[in-house]
């Protein structure tokens, strides 16, 4: 069980976040896969139109360089002549197409069990968001009509008594 743990958190640390959508690099699913990166490219250059840009793209110098920051130890290979494809989970899906063999295909289960869990997780944050804003503004109105029923009971407790003062600017005679 802690092997298989151990393994989800893995994955999970391979998921980034490029023009905002949750993607793989190339270099990690070729580590999962247990092929090499070329290998990976090449089948997918093969079987081309089965990644549109939604399923896969390629990242630019600038993302390249922000990947390169994010990471302790370079993950990404110096050596490489390109910048490297990055697939999102739908692109993660296709490759078990092209990458036909059983150790693919379980590859392919877990990782499509993290994006969800993923997405679950995101789904109950932005309920949860919208719990705590409903409970304030429920908060605020119950609040509100309480002080309003403390100024109404003031009101009446309070004796109203004459003024006997002389109101300033006011002559009287």
């Amino acid at each position: 069980m802690i092997n298989t743990e151990s393994k989800i958190v893995a994955i999970e640390n391979m998921i980034y976040t490029i023009r905002g959508q949750k993607v793989m690099l190339d270099t990690d699913l070729a580590k999962l896969y247990g092929v090499e990166t070329k290998a990976l490219n090449q089948a997918v250059k093969r079987n081309l139109d089965r990644f549109p840009n939604d399923f896969m793209f390629q990242i630019n110098e600038m993302e390249n360089d922000i990947l390169r920051s994010q990471f302790v130890t370079a993950k990404l290979d110096p050596k490489r002549r390109f910048y490297p494809f990055v697939f999102t989970e739908n692109g993660v899906a296709m490759l078990s197409t092209v990458l036909n063999s059983k150790a693919a295909i379980q590859v392919n289960i877990s990782i499509m069990r993290i994006f969800t869990k993923l997405r679950s997780f995101h789904a109950l944050e932005s309920n949860l968001t919208s719990e705590v804003r409903d409970l304030k503004e429920n908060t605020n109105k119950i609040f509100k009509s309480v002080f309003e029923r403390l100024d109404s009971i003031e009101e009446d407790l309070v004796p109203k008594l004459p003024s006997t003062r002389k109101k300033i600017g006011i002559k009287s005679d």
